[in-house]
């Protein structure tokens, strides 16, 4: 038995292949694709483990008078969560970091013009969990053999019905005490020690949980993420509406990840944030304009510590989104055209829709030659006119 599976012929090359891909994943995969997704923020660079009431609302409070549409609260808010050895698999608040529960936090987000997010990792369970101390059957692992940790965690069966029944269960309630709008749903670690059915009955529990919990919540969009692009494939986004293309944030890195990314998947299901500099994984220092107008590539993000921001990066922050705000229906649904590669000094996109034009221009390094950059996609009987974009 093998997986379903998909493919297509085009006779123009890579570019007219993505393309095809992209039209076909709009019309036939994506359950929400004439939706423009909302500009986020989140908050795990800013935060990581060290989640708590005061300091969401302080970033909410920041991210709002940005423009952020939806903000989504990462890891650390429930359990014994604070850091990655405990908590994974008991999906309640942390109580003393939130002792009134989430709702007020969800509330006041949501009083900010926002809609409220959480991320979880519904698939997930740390051996130190209230949940593995009840259930260690539930795990996937061979009869008789330790269970192989990976990232201090073990990986739930969800080829049980049981497991599947409580996995719909916790998320089903989370939704209901919270009101939120969107879930971030992670998978951070590989198979190991899996029954040779696991691989494949795993995915189709997990599409299980995800198809009952929408049903039951139609308003609720999910965030396709595993460890970063791990779980980016045509399965996941019949049941999500984005995808968390990497969790290296580096803007000069993503342009080749994003670049890799579009080959298959349309732009409006990718995901980018604009973070802190230096960058927390590459230690690379690149000006915030040049963030912004990365991210503006897909579906725009923000994840840096928005309390360390200074007046002058708040304002470009704000008149960044206000622009991409302006856009974004021509990114996330236009017909795009990758004009220049990420390997030269400069790259280019361009995304054309309604007669309507974006190019992103972005130079990688230091320009010695004039570099000619042909637009595709015109109408001949068309007059276009430029309007420079944001500083």
């Amino acid at each position: 038995m093998s997986p379903v599976f998909a493919a297509l012929y085009a006779a123009g090359g890579f570019g007219a292949a993505s393309r095809a891909w992209h039209d076909y994943q709009r019309k036939h995969v994506l359950r929400h694709a004439g939706e423009v997704r909302p500009v986020l923020y989140n908050s795990w660079e800013a935060t990581s483990f060290d989640v708590t009431d005061e300091g969401q609302r302080a970033l909410a409070e920041r991210a709002a008078k940005l423009g952020v549409e939806l903000f989504v609260v990462d890891d650390g808010w429930f359990g014994a969560r604070t850091s990655d050895r405990a908590g994974l698999g008991d999906w309640f608040p942390n109580p003393h970091r939130f002792p009134a529960g989430l709702r007020p936090l969800a509330d006041h987000i949501r009083s900010l013009g926002m809609d409220f997010g959480l991320w979880v990792e519904p698939e997930m369970v740390n051996p130190d969990s209230d949940l593995y101390r009840a259930h260690p059957e539930w795990t996937l692992h061979r009869p008789g053999v330790r269970a192989t940790e990976l990232r201090n965690q073990l990986v739930l069966d969800f080829t049980r019905a049981d497991v599947r029944d409580w996995a719909f269960e916790q998320l089903d309630r989370i939704v209901l005490a919270t009101g939120l709008a969107f879930l971030k749903w992670d998978f951070n670690r590989s198979f190991t020690q899996a029954r040779p059915a696991s691989s494949i009955g795993h995915a189709q529990g997990v599409y299980q949980v995800i198809d009952r919990l929408r049903a039951a919540h139609p308003g609720v969009r999910v965030e396709a993420c595993a460890g970063g692009g791990g779980r980016a494939d045509l399965g996941i986004l019949a049941r999500t509406d984005q995808v968390w293309t990497s969790d290296n944030t580096d803007a000069v890195d993503r342009l080749t990840i994003q670049h890799g990314y579009t080959q298959v998947y349309a732009p409006g299901t990718m995901v980018a944030w604009v973070t802190d500099s230096p960058n927390p994984i590459t230690g690379r220092r690149v000006p915030l304009p040049f963030r912004f107008h990365v991210a503006m590539a897909g579906v725009l993000g923000l994840g840096g510590d928005l309390t360390r921001w200074t007046a002058d990066e708040l304002d470009l922050a704000a008149e960044m989104v206000a622009r991409y705000r302006e856009i974004s229906p021509i990114v996330q649904h236009g017909t795009l055209f990758r004009l220049l590669p990420p390997q030269g000094s400069l790259s280019a996109s361009q995304y054309v829709r309604d007669g309507r034009i974006v190019l992103l221009v972005w130079r990688v390094s230091g320009v010695d030659r004039t570099v000619r950059i042909r637009l595709r996609g015109l109408d001949p009987a068309m007059t276009y006119s430029g309007v420079s974009g944001p500083r």
